[in-house]
């Protein structure tokens, strides 16, 4: 009979999140950080498992999507997605987050996860590469606003301090007399 390890509605093929990710997104929870920088955690841990070539990702989106669905079945109570993604993706989000509210027991298809797993194997490991992930990171600023991104430079700005403030000036200045040519 095959070995089955049950936590929170996750199985051994699933590429279970580890304890000490699981520990960290609890500790955000507690210190009252969004649940988006719990989420933080998973994907991160994601990341890693593709740097260290536990399995691949075809995108760094897709990386991403893996991460936000493990937080989801751990209980990170993170918001649906926005009207503009599929329908299938907002169904695959509220399963995950009704599992991570129950805590779901039930058992996963053994073939089914298996094949999650060689799937993944097969893709490559270049969505985790620092390039992708600034790419993807610019990519994300752009669709906000221009307001959004000035409040968040300006709540950057906050926990630097003068020296880090400084050099950070000098580099804005250098690009934009770099785009001004």
């Amino acid at each position: 009979m095959a070995r089955v390890m049950h936590m929170r509605g996750f199985q051994e093929e699933d590429v279970m999140p580890e304890n000490d990710v699981i520990e960290r997104a609890q500790n955000d929870a507690r210190e009252g950080k969004s649940p988006s920088t719990q989420a933080g955690e998973f994907v991160h841990e994601e990341m890693e498992h593709i740097r260290e070539g536990k399995h691949g990702a075809r995108s760094t989106k897709q990386a991403i999507a893996i991460g936000l669905s493990k937080a989801r079945r751990a209980g990170v109570k993170l918001p649906p997605p926005g009207a503009g993604s599929s329908r299938q993706t907002r169904r695959k989000a509220a399963h995950d987050t009704e599992r991570g509210r129950r805590h779901a027991k039930g058992r996963v298809s053994r073939k089914r996860s298996r094949a999650t797993a060689r799937a993944l194997r097969r893709e490559g490991r270049s969505a985790a590469s620092r390039r992708s992930l600034a790419k993807q990171a610019t990519s994300a600023a752009r669709k906000r606003g221009a307001a959004a991104r000035s409040a968040a430079a300006r709540k950057a700005v906050r926990t630097k301090g003068p020296r880090r403030r400084s050099l950070a000036a000098k580099k804005a200045a250098r690009t934009r007399a770099r785009r001004a040519r």
